[in-house]
């Protein structure tokens, strides 16, 4: 989930059924368990294949493939090759959160295509939820049970891709990194030495990292042999000037690493490209904001496809307001709750992470699609959203006079992408910048929002981390070669 707007799911059905289908055939079958159904008998020359349906219950069935179907049913599920095919390269991609884990699979070559994408959320609670879907959007599999921790997300998830695809091995596995420090500038095939920097960078990222660390090592405990690449958040600000990297704290700080990093970079890196497909190179090359609204929030200011500025710093905490942390914080105020309150380092830790932001303000949810919708009647809820959007505009005013001035604007994320009442209202008192919106357009979702008088073109745009990933990983395979 995004700031309360999940990607959808689609309905099941199995999978590579024989034309015409057998005694038994689950061809169609929908929102039903699966009961009763007449086992097929084994002929020689079958191949098992794993095919999974989902209902009320989890089930895997064993279907039989007879050796004419063979070649169909298996080109489908990627598994024979053709000569282009041997070009392509079976990634998967893994973003381990504090609570969430979540993988897609790509097949990487001459084309991108997604062939699976899911997650496991609510890790550490007893509600927790396993789902995939195909690149089509057909559920495969949607299992509601307890989670203790990552360890047991990453054995249900390797466990479940290993019975249910044994013939289509992966070439890689490409990971989301929070923060790279400022060692690492560009993604890397993960090594001994890498693995160590990783540890190392932990204090400054303890709510990613640790978890990040679990996943390449999951893998590795799964697949010994598969090259691992690891994909880092802060990598697309490494080009940010001097000026707009420090801050006006002792020299020796700085020194020692205590900059403004960015983050939300593999997002930045996706948008920048396709606003390149879609407007062309004089439009990426213009001066943009792009607004990455979602759970975790932040804005950059980019010129040239180049980061200039950007709303977090050391940490992902700061910057905008998010769904759970405060952004930008007066150090005082962090002093005061330990000097005065007495409250301990960790309990101070929790506030700015996990108690602040949305959820702080309104005292209700961190989820901003629940908080428009009560905040008629809730003014807690209203404040919440309110200070939101203020918070977006004022960035918004700031990187335009970073920039010298605007010319595309662009939402994304799950509320930059779903929410037009959020969007309307950042909008709102922007109009001396140039920025007028279409507010039909705005409400249909558009992909260009912007009125017809809008000097600024306003765009809302998909992001798509786990493709850039796919993308990162698949280059450093070809380079290792």
């Amino acid at each position: 989930m995004d700031g309360g707007y999940p990607a959808t799911i689609g309905s099941g059905r199995t999978r590579c059924e024989r034309p015409g289908g057998p005694a038994g055939s689950l061809t169609g079958l929908r929102g039903k368990e699966l009961q009763g159904e007449t086992p097929i008998t084994p002929k020689a020359g079958a191949i098992r294949i794993f095919c999974w349906k989902i209902g009320t219950t989890v089930a895997k069935t064993e279907r039989r493939v007879y050796p004419k179907h063979i070649h169909g049913c298996l080109k489908k599920r990627g598994v024979t090759k053709t000569m282009a095919e041997d070009r392509t390269k079976r990634i998967l991609t893994v973003n381990s959160g504090s609570s969430s884990l979540k993988f897609s699979l790509y097949k990487m070559g001459p084309a991108e295509e997604r062939q699976l994408r899911g997650s496991v959320n609510r890790i550490g609670l007893k509600s927790g939820l396993f789902t995939a879907a195909d690149g089509d959007g057909e559920t495969l599999v949607e299992e509601h049970r307890s989670i203790a921790h990552h360890e047991e997300a990453f054995d249900l998830l390797f466990s479940w891709l290993q019975n249910s695809s044994p013939a289509s091995p992966l070439d890689a596995v490409g990971h989301r990194i929070v923060h790279g420090g400022g060692r690492f500038l560009s993604p890397h095939i993960v090594t001994k030495e890498v693995m160590k920097a990783l540890v190392d960078l932990t204090p400054v990222a303890p709510d990613h990292l640790p978890h990040e660390i679990r996943a390449i090592k999951a893998v590795a405990r799964f697949y010994p042999s598969l090259p691992q690449v690891v994909c880092f958040d802060t990598a697309f600000h490494r080009e940010m000037p001097k000026v707009a990297r420090m801050y006006p704290l002792p020299r020796f700080l700085w020194t020692e690493g205590v900059h403004r990093y960015g983050f939300h970079g593999l997002s930045y890196e996706y948008v920048m490209a396709e606003l390149k497909k879609a407007a062309g190179a004089q439009a990426a090359g213009g001066r943009v904001i792009v607004a990455h609204l979602g759970s975790g929030a932040s804005m950059a200011a980019i010129r040239e496809g180049k980061s200039v500025d950007t709303t977090m710093g050391f940490t992902p905490a700061g910057g905008l307001m998010m769904g759970t942390r405060p952004g930008d914080l007066d150090p005082g105020v962090v002093l005061y709750l330990l000097q005065e309150k007495g409250l301990r380092p960790s309990t101070v830790a929790d506030i700015v992470n996990q108690l602040a932001g949305l959820q702080g303000v309104s005292g209700m949810t961190s989820d901003m699609k629940e908080l428009l919708k009560a905040e008629a009647t809730e003014a807690h809820a209203a404040e919440a959203v309110s200070l939101f959007c203020y918070q977006a505009k004022k960035f918004a005013g700031a990187f335009a006079a970073v920039l010298g001035g605007l010319d595309t604007f662009i939402f994304t994320g799950g509320i930059g992408e779903n929410a037009p009442e959020v969007r309307e209202r950042i909008c709102e008192g922007l109009e001396f910048l140039g920025i007028t919106i279409d507010r039909t357009a705005n409400r249909a979702n558009k992909d260009i929002i912007s009125g017809r008088d809008s000097r600024v073109t306003v765009r809302v745009m998909k992001t798509d981390e786990e493709l850039m990933i796919a993308r990162h990983t698949f280059r450093l395979l070809g380079k290792k070669k």
